[in-house]
């Protein structure tokens, strides 16, 4: 992008005299009213100061860049002042601004041009030599032609000593343009004055740029966030030493900065380096299973948090004879089951197919995630509809990013409108005319199936239930087996996830109960791992039972399995339904009642459970003593060969 294109000298106002922002603003518009670049001063005026009242746009180091995107706008362009006294402006760094660049972008531009101008701007702006050769042009002529400076010669890199020290660096600000760049420049002129190499990755509006190589984290000394948002896959930094800033700051003091970096860095690094060999491409086998446990973790929040919610609302109902006020539309109690009604209805399947499809495709693929989420709740497909969606968008959107590429200026254009438009309209179509139909006639074959099991099949297909819930304790497994409860709830069979939710507590108040018993079998800290998971289980987590299993596995998974297996199977039996998701030792109230009475449902959910853990605890406790017995047999042979 030529930056001298979008302007002209009747747009350049050098060493001027503005009382205030509004005056300047109101100048700016006119002049661009004037030269044609918009239609309406007023439509352009209210978008400049809708912009205005999100932020400040005074970006530090005395500049400023206010902009407005809108119809009203005939081509993209900005306007310029240099300023002969500072003017009061809302800044990040709260010093007034000497510089005012005014951009004007077209509405239909905004996620192309507004973005790559910004970025463009920013990043040369950044450079405090290029900053001082534009406020010094002596003319409007010279000014433009400055813009051009650097744009045809590669900047150049200053020769590092071999034993520079490597600092990695992330730059994010909540809009991800003008401080993302800023900071990034800032902080990389900073490391070449100081003869240190800083290697930056913007984590801006085009999602992650310059992505930090795994050769420099391994060689990092110590890293810098500047950031106003989250950091991305932060994981990839850890054990490294940090030191955190707004992302404005490195503008005002990057050397500082990176001596703050440098000083962290002498604690030395707290966790092994990452491997410098190839990763190994992952199959498409692989890359599915992990996309689909990537939808499932993300619509546990939206399970525990709405289940419980209906829990409660439901024993509020129970307790106090509300079941009127419960029905009654607009009422409070109403509300609150609408609310988790909508969470565990409305957006359990869109969010599941987003988040498969977005583990595939990255960003692009969340829309077309959910455009194939929500055509999977109209066609009555179900959960399997929601994971069948989220793999065909992004299966889609990958296609597409790969094949479907413009000039890198449309960057922003590409992925801001035509991948969503093309993503949803292909997704969804998929998913409504073609995909869904025979996805929603398997779902209705397999509620049919769990429908009719009774007896036998019934405790079998429990058995198996508790077995993966106990087989990893939160991994893929047990994450299978929830998936496949969850879907049956979501089809209107609720007895798998009553079964999933008693089970889930054995392991929990296993590891408790064992440790109590016999705590001369485990260690200090499995005994300390005890004494909190039992809160755990009510909860319905069996990840408390890790440290535990991690220590022993081929005693503590067989223990547990057994325990769960059994409880799986005296609940399948029993008929017992749950359509209240993830509410933990609550669930207990909420039993969908079917021959039995609810009180008698409770007692053999929670007595499943009770009996698992019991028959877990005997297991786990005959193994560990003969563990234990053979420890001390061979302690006592080492020292009687020694003697």
């Amino acid at each position: 992008m030529d930056l001298r294109t979008l302007t002209n000298e009747n747009l350049i106002f050098l060493n001027a005299d503005f009382k205030n922002k509004k005056e300047i603003l109101d100048v700016f518009i006119q002049k661009l009213y004037d030269e044609g670049k918009i239609t309406s001063k007023e439509e352009f005026y209210t978008a400049v100061m809708d912009r205005e009242a999100v932020g400040a746009t005074g970006i530090g180091e005395g500049l400023a860049i206010p902009h407005g995107k809108s119809d009203a706008v005939k081509e993209a362009s900005f306007v310029v002042a240099t300023l002969n006294n500072e003017m009061e402006w809302e800044t990040l760094d709260e010093e007034p601004v000497n510089l005012v660049i005014l951009l004007a972008i077209p509405k239909s531009e905004e996620g192309s041009t507004h973005v790559d101008l910004l970025a463009k701007l920013t990043t040369k702006l950044a450079d405090d030599d290029f900053r001082e050769e534009l406020v010094k042009s002596k003319n409007s002529k010279e000014f433009i032609e400055k813009l051009n400076i650097g744009e045809d010669t590669e900047k150049s890199e200053e020769v590092m000593a071999e034993d520079a020290k490597t600092i990695v660096a992330v730059t994010a600000c909540p809009a991800g343009i003008a401080h993302t760049y800023m900071a990034a420049e800032a902080l990389e002129k900073a490391g070449r004055k100081l003869g240190v190499k800083v290697v930056v990755e913007k984590q801006g509006a085009m999602g992650i740029e310059d992505r930090i190589t795994d050769e420099d984290l391994n060689n990092a000394y110590a890293a810098i966030f500047a950031v106003e948002v989250a950091v991305k896959e932060a994981e990839r930094f850890d054990g490294i030493p940090a030191v955190e800033t707004a992302v404005a700051e490195p503008l005002r003091r990057a050397e500082e900065i990176i001596k703050e970096a440098l000083e962290a860095g002498k604690e030395g690094r707290t966790a092994a380096k990452r491997s410098s060999t190839p990763k190994k491409e992952m199959s498409s086998g692989e890359e599915a299973k992990k996309a689909l446990l990537n939808g499932i973790s993300h619509i546990v929040p939206l399970i525990v948090a709405g289940g419980t919610v209906l829990a409660i609302a439901v024993l509020i109902k129970e307790i106090f004879g509300l079941q009127e006020l419960y029905g009654q539309e607009g009422s409070w109690l109403w509300m609150y089951r609408k609310l988790s009604g909508g969470m565990l209805g409305t957006l359990m399947v869109p969010v599941l197919a987003a988040y498969v499809s977005f583990s595939l495709a990255d960003k692009p693929g969340l829309g077309p995630g959910f455009a194939a989420g929500l055509a999977a709740n109209l066609i009555s497909s179900g959960f399997l509809g929601g994971i069948a969606g989220g793999f065909i968008a992004g299966y889609t959107m990958k296609w597409v990013k790969k094949n479907v590429r413009g000039p890198q200026h449309l960057n922003g254009f590409f992925t801001f409108y035509l991948y969503p438009v093309i993503g949803t309209l292909v997704a969804g179509s998929l998913m409504l005319f073609v995909v869904g139909k025979p996805v929603a006639a398997l779902n209705t074959g397999l509620t049919n199936y769990l429908n009719g099991l009774s007896g036998g099949n019934a405790m079998l297909l429990g058995a198996i239930i508790g077995a993966m819930v106990s087989f990893d304790l939160g991994g893929p497994v047990n994450k299978a087996a929830y998936a496949f409860c969850v879907g049956s709830m979501a089809n209107g069979n609720f007895m798998p996830y009553a079964t999933f939710a008693s089970c889930k507590m054995v392991s929990a108040f296993t590891t408790t109960l064992a440790t109590k018993i016999r705590p001369h079998l485990y260690s200090e800290e499995e005994i300390q791992c005890g004494n909190s998971t039992w809160i755990l289980g009510l909860a319905g987590i069996t990840e408390g039972a890790i440290p535990l299993m991690i220590e022993d596995p081929f005693r503590v998974i067989p223990s547990f399995i057994v325990g769960t297996a059994v409880t799986g199977a005296m609940v399948a039996a029993a008929g017992i339904g749950l359509q209240v998701p993830g509410a933990g030792i609550i669930s207990m109230f909420v039993l969908e009642a079917g021959k039995l009475s609810k009180l008698t449902e409770a007692g053999i959910w929670l007595g499943a459970a009770l009996v698992g853990t019991a028959i877990s605890t005997i297991v786990l406790t005959v193994l560990r003593s003969k563990k234990h017995k053979l420890l001390k047999q061979q302690a006592h042979m080492e020292n009687a060969h020694t003697i």
